[in-house]
């Protein structure tokens, strides 16, 4: 519950200019209420590189109340800082449910998924199954073709 209203508490503001500082980012913000902390994420990932970017051209600020937040982004949204445009609007979380070691790996690329879910070609049904049932039904021998449990599939065989 804490995490979904300090949600509502914090605001996103994109499309900051490269001169823009936390301290510039307070003074513009702080009028529509008390100010709980400002992040801007520096565009340095690695610090071994060097890069000519302060940061990555966007910022977080998290008010004490939800309507302090709603007010920043009635009157800031869409106005012009240093030259630039800002869009404003509500912070929305991280989804943390993706593992940091698959990345965006589709579920059937481990390991794991495939040993639970996955069965046989000649078991799934595919086309050597299909195949295997057909010749099974002409050879007259009806012991070893498979009965789809559904008609469709019956249907679509037949044809």
């Amino acid at each position: 519950m804490e995490e979904e209203t300090r949600g509502k508490k914090a605001i996103f503001i994109g499309g900051l200019a490269e001169d823009v500082n936390e301290a510039v980012i307070y003074e513009h913000f702080s009028p529509f209420g008390d100010i709980v902390e400002v992040q801007l994420p520096s565009a340095a990932t690695n610090p071994a590189q060097e890069t000519d970017a302060k940061h990555r051209g966007f910022a977080f600020v998290t008010y004490s109340s939800a309507a302090d937040a709603l007010d920043a982004i009635d009157n800031m949204d869409l106005n012009e800082l240093h030259g630039k445009v800002l869009k404003v609007n509500i912070a929305k979380s991280v989804k943390s449910t993706i593992q940091p070691a698959q990345g965006n790996r589709a579920v059937w690329e481990s390991e794991e998924w495939l040993q639970q879910y996955a069965k046989p070609l000649a078991q799934s049904g595919g086309v050597q199954g299909r195949n295997a049932q057909r010749e099974a039904r002409a050879s007259g021998d009806a012991s070893q073709a498979e009965e789809p449990a559904d008609p469709e599939d019956q249907e679509a065989m037949e044809e």
